[in-house]
């Protein structure tokens, strides 16, 4: 008998084996419900919350397969065993990789079931005392990679952790070098799909002829140079995380068949005539507006309501100071880590500068400012004369530079060129952000997303 009793669901479309297994459950002290078929399943796992579900692959009305997916879908965590007649060994194999926990071929005795029971418990025993203890961890160890100490980061943090459960699509959005993808990384160590894979992709950085290979995958032979078959992220990321990264860089003609398999849970390879079933959990991520994006025709409104089922917004640096004394903690251990030079920490008016900057790229901009002052200093704590020039200056608003320092870094100095350019845009311009966009180069468009990204001021238009 296993440790304590189960409420065990059973869906098979065999009124035999429903009658027996339930019989076999029931001597071993579960509490036991039946179902014929998987719409029949649903709606018995809904009201009994179930421990562990068995299901047999073959049923009329909704298959094994369909009710598996669909059970996940409405955010179902029991371990579902497929249970299956010879010959159908190759659909157990593909429950396994769409979620099922174990399968069982029939006919199977007493003694296989209890011992699989066994295992499936074991294991749910195991995900809930992994939770228990990581809910009682210090911040700092639970989170990893990202500091919270700011209201508006741990309202933040706590959005996530209700949403992480659930099979939610979630959408995270703010400023580039905020931390997006941390927080997507978060968001898949604190879900069930924690085990799973967890598959990132930036959208911008792929180019589009290969879009569609990338995402759905292709047959041999499905194009010039497809010498294997290959599958895409979205297979890729089963049982796992799928994390799209600058979505709003999707060109439409993908926009649309992303939609189309989030919206039937199944994706055809390029040179193929099947479809494959995919079941994820998806985290999109954007520097721009989308519902801006939608209104203006460059983004699918049906796919961003898809997407943004959650939003997250992560708040640029300047807006959470509280966060930058640990953060900086933070990232001069990671660096001293890699580098192999340790510090005590900053020096005061060091810190008071770090604190006055605006950090126009965020904490992308402070993890190559403080790399390199540790490269720099020779004493215990970082000074303030290690820092760069612009950081020196509080808020960064000086005119365009024209020294930089000994680092010329093109990837340290861009976001804060760019930033000067465009203020110096905007005063000549007594605000005007259409002359200014002229002066610039910039559409409109571009600049409004910059201009609030680098918290300056268009008060005039």
């Amino acid at each position: 008998m296993t440790d304590h009793p189960l409420r065990i669901l059973v869906v098979d479309d065999d009124p035999g084996l429903r009658r027996s297994t339930s019989l076999l459950l029931a001597e071993e002290g579960h509490e036991v419900s039946t179902a014929a078929h998987g719409e029949e399943g649903l709606e018995q796992a809904r009201q009994m919350g179930p421990d562990v579900i068995l299901a047999d692959v073959r049923m009329p009305v909704m298959d094994g397969m369909a009710f598996l997916q669909a059970y996940r879908e409405e955010g179902g965590r029991a371990p579902v065993i497929m249970t299956t007649a010879y010959g159908s060994m190759e659909l157990a194999v593909k429950a396994m990789k769409a979620g099922a926990y174990d399968y069982l071929p029939k006919p199977f005795g007493r003694d296989e079931l209890v011992l699989t029971l066994r295992k499936a418990q074991e294991r749910e025993r195991l995900r809930a005392e992994v939770s228990r203890l990581r809910a009682h961890l210090p911040v700092r160890e639970r989170y990893g990679e990202v500091v919270a100490r700011s209201p508006v980061m741990i309202r933040v943090i706590e959005m996530l952790e209700k949403v992480a459960p659930h099979p939610t699509s979630v959408l995270l959005t703010g400023p580039t070098g905020t931390g997006k993808e941390l927080l997507a990384r978060l968001l898949h160590k604190e879900s069930p799909w924690s085990e799973g894979p967890f598959v990132a992709v930036n959208c911008g950085a792929v180019p589009e002829n290969l879009l569609e290979s990338e995402f759905f995958g292709h047959a041999r032979g499905a194009f010039s140079g497809a010498d294997r078959e290959r599958e895409g992220l979205l297979e890729a990321a089963r049982e796992g995380t799928l994390f799209l990264d600058e979505v709003g860089e999707l060109p439409e003609s993908l926009q649309v068949k992303l939609l189309r398999a989030l919206q039937e849970r199944e994706i055809r390879r390029l040179g193929e005539t099947r479809s494959r079933p995919v079941h994820f959990r998806l985290v999109s991520a954007t520097n721009r507006s989308l519902p801006e994006e939608v209104e203006g025709g460059g983004f699918r409104e049906d796919l961003y309501f898809r997407l943004a089922v959650v939003t997250l917004e992560i708040p640029p640096l300047r807006e959470r100071p509280e966060d930058i004394p640990s953060l900086v903690a933070h990232l001069l251990e990671r660096l001293g880590t890699r580098l192999h030079r340790r510090v005590e920490g900053v020096e005061g008016p060091a810190m008071e500068c770090l604190l006055a900057y605006a950090w126009p790229g965020n904490v992308r901009e402070m993890e190559n400012v403080l790399e390199r002052a540790l490269i720099l200093t020779e004493g215990p704590r970082i000074r303030l004369s290690e820092l760069p020039l612009e950081v020196r200056g509080g808020e960064g608003a000086d005119p365009i530079p024209t020294t930089f320092g000994p680092e010329l870094s093109v990837k340290t100095h861009a976001a804060r060129l760019e930033r000067a350019l465009i203020q110096e845009a905007l005063e000549r311009t007594g605000g005007h952000r259409g002359q200014a966009a002229e002066l610039l180069e910039l559409s409109d468009r571009a600049l409004r997303y910059k201009i609030r990204d680098y918290g300056l001021s268009d008060e005039a238009e």
